[in-house]
């Protein structure tokens, strides 16, 4: 997995795998800038991808909020190693007050740091995605045991899919 490959199918198919990759891991690690630096914090996500978004609360006092704001390039990174599943997109994010699609987004998890979504500090986050790089293997069991064998071998194993995705709205 370690260089991109021929996987086989089209953009779209790809395309429709990072969506519903970010959907099912939900938590993803939130990468924005701060002047030459980077600031990564573990996120919990709202995909939608008929709206073409990504969205998430978060506090206005946030470090994050300032950091979007100075730049609105942002990347997130969802994982999930027991599967051997990962999402790396890239895109825009900004910050709004929007308090319908917070409320919207609101879910039992958002009450361990606000009482409710009438909270005034609560901010929408919303991330439009416009690339995106997946590594889908079968699973870790599946992958050790190809890697094993190419370690015997001597020949490269195929852990499964690793493709570069455009993620064009619409």
């Amino acid at each position: 997995m370690a260089r991109e490959e021929d996987t086989g199918k089209s953009q779209r198919q790809l395309k429709e795998r990072v969506w519903d990759l970010a959907e099912s891991i939900r938590v993803c690690m939130f990468i924005t800038r701060d002047g030459a630096t980077q600031s990564a914090r573990p996120l919990d996500s709202t995909v939608r991808k008929d709206e073409h978004a990504v969205y998430f609360l978060t506090d206005v006092s946030g470090k994050k909020v300032a950091q979007i704001k100075k730049s609105s390039n942002v990347t997130l990174a969802f994982s999930d190693p027991g599967s051997f599943k990962f999402v790396s997109i890239t895109g825009t994010a900004k910050v709004s007050n929007d308090r319908a699609k917070i409320k919207d987004i609101w879910t039992a998890t958002s009450k361990a740091w606000w009482d409710s979504a009438d909270d005034p500090a609560i901010r929408l986050v919303t991330f439009v995605p416009k690339n995106a790089e997946l590594w889908d293997s079968p699973n870790k069991l599946v992958s050790t045991v190809l890697m094993l064998t190419a370690a015997i071998t001597g020949a490269k194993p195929k852990l499964g899919d690793h493709a570069k995705v455009a993620i064009p709205s619409g």
